[in-house]
């Protein structure tokens, strides 16, 4: 009777091993050659000699780079090293801190409560976080219409009533008011130090629902929907995730979006078991070579980060705009999603019309001054609302954007291609190696 059973799984072994080297572990994604997906291998294998120029000469110790299209993996590859340090090399399964991409995972998670009607767009974040219901903002005495505080002296302020409530969308859209501690405004910059407010970096000395109720208490920098100002405002929309659905940021995250889609490697607070795997953090040193950064926390102008916090952070603490860490392969079956208009494999996270919501300009002519991912925003998501006349040249409805230590993606609908970059280096500046990277992927599109 064990014969047949036997000689059935010796049948399936072949069957089992090609489908294991057709989905990459971590993706889940069928592989493709480039050209049966309409890229040049030979444009793509430029990729490989960039990256491997920027890892010899010290500049990075290593990355992991996918891209991937029409649902299939035209081009994986891991360069350099994981830890340089501890002689660990760079792979497919390498984990790295993901910062701010932590931001569109967290708007679908207010798109997800929001789609079940437990929250509207245009409601008053006070509704549910009543510590933001008497808002004031800080404006320069001589200059009460101007909506940004930047450039004056702090003893040239006064605070005014908010002329109306911080709405979810305001939070969604960056233009609630609120500000990031980091940026160092001459005002609000320095109340957000005073008052020990964490930017979701490092490790913090209280909770998620704290550090959001000492924001509440300060001045908003201008006006809610007056202006767009990079901020805080994901941090709190984990709080309100975790208000209304009952759960902390982490098991919402786990249960509507990450088991779902099989994003099995990423979490805010790392397994013991997969520290092995969590790239190491550097610094350009002496001549722009890299250094390992310490474990932290380290302090580089108003900014406090700290390469330890995916396995030390703060109980209670889950940074809806900076904490999690992932793998290129968990955070392209992320996006794949978003591209198939919020659906993958048969499971449904969001409605085609929420995700083209999320993914259009919402911030009209209010201008950014972050424009890596295009002139406009949508809800977590820098957008291209023309065709970008800069060397990436991303066609109009690509949306994308990065995180701190040099990750980076882009999705692009017309074309159906995602691509993503994965590296850990701060600071970051003197590297052309992303937009280098986007636009020969965007050079392999075969017209």
């Amino acid at each position: 009777m064990r014969r047949p059973k036997l000689a059935l799984a010796i049948a399936l072994v072949p069957w089992i091993f090609a489908c294991t080297l057709s989905s990459p572990a971590g993706q889940g994604f069928p592989r493709a050659r480039p050209d049966q997906v309409g890229l040049s291998k030979e444009k793509l294998e430029r990729v490989d000699a960039l990256l491997q120029d920027h890892v010899d000469r010290k500049q990075i110790a290593g990355a992991v780079a996918l891209v991937v299209r029409h649902g299939k993996v035209a081009y994986r590859t891991a360069v350099g090293m994981q830890d340089v340090e501890a002689g660990i090399a760079m792979s497919p399964e390498t984990i790295f801190r993901i910062a701010s991409m932590t931001k569109p995972v967290t708007s679908t998670a207010i798109m997800i409560l929001a789609e079940q009607g437990r929250i509207d767009l245009s409601d008053p974040v006070s509704r549910y976080l009543p510590e933001f219901k008497f808002m004031r903002v800080a404006m320069p005495k001589q200059k009460k219409d101007v909506k940004q505080t930047s450039g004056v002296s702090p003893d040239e302020y006064e605070l005014v009533s908010a002329y109306r409530p911080i709405t979810i969308r305001d939070l969604l859209m960056h233009t609630s008011g609120l500000g990031y501690r980091f940026r160092n405004d001459p005002f609000v910059g320095r109340l957000y130090s005073e008052a020990g407010i964490c930017d979701g970096l490092s490790p913090c000395d209280h909770s998620l629902a704290d550090n959001v109720r000492r924001l509440a208490r300060l001045p908003l920098a201008h006006q809610p929907g007056t202006a767009w100002d990079y901020s805080l405002s994901t941090d709190v929309l984990g709080r309100l995730i975790e208000v209304v659905s009952g759960k902390s940021l982490d098991a919402f995250f786990a249960e509507r979006i990450f088991t779902p889609l099989e994003m099995n490697d990423t979490h805010f607070v790392l397994p013991d078991s997969k520290r092995g795997r969590l790239a190491a953090l550097y610094k350009p040193g002496a001549g722009g070579t890299i250094s390992r950064t310490g474990d932290g926390p380290t302090a580089l102008g108003g900014l406090i980060y700290a390469a330890s916090l995916p396995y030390r952070g703060t109980a209670g603490y889950f940074s809806g705009g900076a904490g999690l860490v992932s793998t290129a392969g968990d955070y392209a079956r992320f996006l794949q999603m978003l591209l198939n208009r919020g659906e993958l494999e048969g499971t449904r996270i969001l409605r085609p019309e929420t995700v083209q919501a999320m993914t259009r300009d919402q911030t009209g002519d209010l201008p950014l001054w972050i424009l890596v991912h295009g002139s406009r925003f949508g809800y977590g998501f820098g957008v291209h609302t023309q065709a970008s006349a800069d060397i990436k040249k991303d066609p109009v409805g690509t949306f994308g954007w990065g995180g701190i230590y040099y990750t980076d993606f882009w999705v692009d609908p017309q074309h159906e291609l995602i691509g993503l970059m994965m590296t850990q280096v701060y600071p970051s500046g003197h590297l052309k190696l992303r937009d280098e990277f986007h636009r020969l992927v965007n050079e392999s599109v075969q017209p």
